[in-house]
């Protein structure tokens, strides 16, 4: 037999109070009612000690809050590196005395729905919805009916909902800066991208801002990049690829690599050719991902700050559900920054 669950009259009684004293202090009035310490004291401990649980069905009822968001990415909680995308969101929504439900539907548009659906039979107070990647996504038509965010994701048609991403354009700012910093201001090629800002992986927004930032800050500076080497992915097999043709042909003193993995292939053909990081190839990247700090010399990396991600997402969609649905804004977007990790892959250029 399960044992009994301890009622608001219990913890009254153990309190000495009424039951409606009782119930004012734990949902929190107490100070607007001028319900004294001392009672709001005894009250609270003697819940604590009966083990007392509030009562979600009948919280729901009274408030219309059901205290529950929906967290529904495509790969996020599968991958090791944005693992801290979840974390984030869990602990602000902790913080708030709030249940994540979390699911995931790994690229399957009926499944998708599925999700939503039974999002919206559980009546959760909102929603956020995540990207693996920051790409520009079809917002579900579902997700209009309820308080909502983008995470990790831009939406691909113009939409009422507020988006959270990081902030690449000045992440790229920042790498190019790192560059400039130390005296390059020729020789700067990049592997990952092409000659065009759309030449990187399908549907990547990360690749389109980092290169508009690169570019503008090094433009702003007097400083063009000399060449670019476009790949089909960016896996560390690529950055091979790519290193080893630019090698064919030119001479460079710098590599912005568009991500880590990349730069991890560009190390070994950079090593291969005997040449020395940061002696004669500076390298910085994005993304600091844990291959960063494993490579030798450690790699001058931009982080993805998934853990603020996640908890910028849950105070955006908050904000959201405090709105009534006409003072709710038009697609805001909010770009978390992205902090540069200084390791030892940039040195000045050398000289032949």
């Amino acid at each position: 037999m399960s044992p009994r669950r301890v009622t608001m009259a219990d913890v009254a009684k153990a309190a000495g109070v009424s039951r409606t004293t009782a119930s004012l202090v734990m949902s929190g009035r107490a100070r607007e009612l001028r319900i004294s310490e001392d009672v709001e004291q005894r009250v609270t401990r003697a819940a604590a000690e009966l083990q007392y649980r509030t009562n979600m069905v009948s919280v729901s009822l009274r408030t219309g809050s059901t205290r529950t968001i929906g967290f529904i990415s495509d790969t996020v909680a599968t991958t090791q590196l944005a693992g801290d995308l979840i974390k984030g969101a869990l602990e602000a929504a902790r913080e708030r005395g709030v249940m994540l439900f979390i699911g995931e539907t790994e690229g399957d548009a009926e499944l998708e729905q599925l999700l939503l659906q039974a999002m919206h039979d559980r009546h959760v107070d909102g929603l956020i919805l995540t990207s693996m990647f920051t790409r520009a996504i079809a917002v579900p038509p579902d997700a209009d009916g309820i308080p909502a965010v983008l995470l990790n994701a831009l939406p691909r048609e113009t939409s009422r909902l507020p988006a959270v991403v990081p902030d690449e354009i000045r992440a790229g700012r920042s790498v190019a800066r790192a560059l400039l910093k130390v005296g390059h201001r020729d020789g700067i090629y990049l592997i990952g991208a092409g000659p065009g800002l759309h030449d990187g992986p399908p549907e990547s927004v990360a690749s389109v801002e980092r290169q508009i930032g690169i570019r503008d800050e090094l433009a702003a500076a007097g400083v063009s990049v000399a060449g670019a080497r476009a790949c089909p992915d960016w896996q560390p097999e690529y950055g091979v690829a790519a290193t080893r043709d630019l090698l064919r042909t030119a001479r460079p003193r710098a590599l912005i690599c568009l991500n880590d993995r990349l730069a991890f292939g560009a190390y070994q053909v950079l090593e291969d050719a005997g040449l020395a990081v940061p002696t004669d190839v500076s390298v910085v990247s994005f993304d600091d991902h844990p291959l960063a700090s494993w490579m030798r010399p450690k790699l001058t990396t931009v982080a993805l700050p998934h853990y603020a991600l996640g908890r910028k997402a849950v105070d955006v969609l908050f904000d959201e559900i405090g709105r009534a649905p006409e003072a709710r804004r038009e697609g805001i977007i909010h770009r978390v920054p992205m902090p540069l990790r200084r390791r030892s892959s940039v040195a000045g250029p050398g000289v032949d």
